[in-house]
């Protein structure tokens, strides 16, 4: 179902809540979180551990369901998509970098970074050369048939960027995309989801620990108490 979302909402979530309910306890994690992304903005989700950002974040990407609420990506109800439909959303309008890559141990750089492509169907020089020129963009173009066991930590985040953005998609999840990096590696990242940012349009909800991360994004919304407040 494709909704009559304003021109520029490339992300809204409404009246969003979450209920676990293991064997007959219930815990509510989300009670009511709304927000709207514009298109190439950036936006962090702080709280204290345990508050359930990672939780919105799996929501807002279709990986779980909710109790209550919609989520609409690119004009797109999400609830209204059956799970192939959910994953072609995913794979069009969406990228994803966790804390931990997760990328294939068994596949290269630019294999890795060609996976969504391939995915969607694109012809595989056509997804190499993409993917390669990305790769050379993020500083590995030297590192293209290193497996990710042959790189270093910041080597094997960058290229997890790279694979989020080589679709070139509307918006990026990004669940404490620096949080397993040293200082220095860390701020590398930053700068570089930044820049792609600027070049790219795509925009970026990252949920992060990190201060100095959320302070250089747009906006800043705190998960507290299952709601969204604006933060600072």
């Amino acid at each position: 179902m494709t909704t009559k979302t304003p021109a520029g909402i490339v992300l809204r979530a409404s009246h969003i809540a979450k209920t676990y309910d293991e064997d007959g306890l219930k815990t509510e994690v989300l009670a009511d979180a709304s927000f709207e992304l514009k298109r190439g903005e950036t936006l962090a989700i702080v709280g204290a551990s345990g508050s359930g950002k990672s939780t919105l974040l799996h929501i807002l990407g279709g990986l779980d369901t909710l109790t209550r609420g919609e989520v609409e990506v690119d004009g797109r109800l999400l609830s209204s998509l059956s799970d192939a439909e959910r994953g072609r959303v995913r794979n069009r309008s969406l990228g994803f970098i966790y804390q931990f890559h997760h990328l294939l141990p068994e596949f290269t750089a630019l294999e890795n970074v060609c996976m969504p492509l391939l995915i969607r169907g694109t012809p595989v020089a056509e997804a190499q050369e993409r993917a390669h020129a990305l790769l050379e963009r993020v500083g590995l173009g030297r590192r293209t048939h290193h497996k990710p066991s042959e790189l270093s930590g910041g080597e094997r985040q960058r290229c997890a960027v790279a694979r989020a953005l080589v679709t070139r998609p509307a918006c990026v999840l990004g669940d404490e995309p620096t949080g397993n990096l040293d200082e220095g590696n860390a701020a590398q990242v930053y700068e570089l989801m930044l820049e792609l940012n600027r070049e790219i349009g795509t925009s970026f909800i990252l949920v992060t620990h990190d201060p100095r991360l959320a302070a250089r994004m747009d906006r800043t919304l705190e998960l507290h108490n299952g709601t969204l407040r604006p933060h600072g």
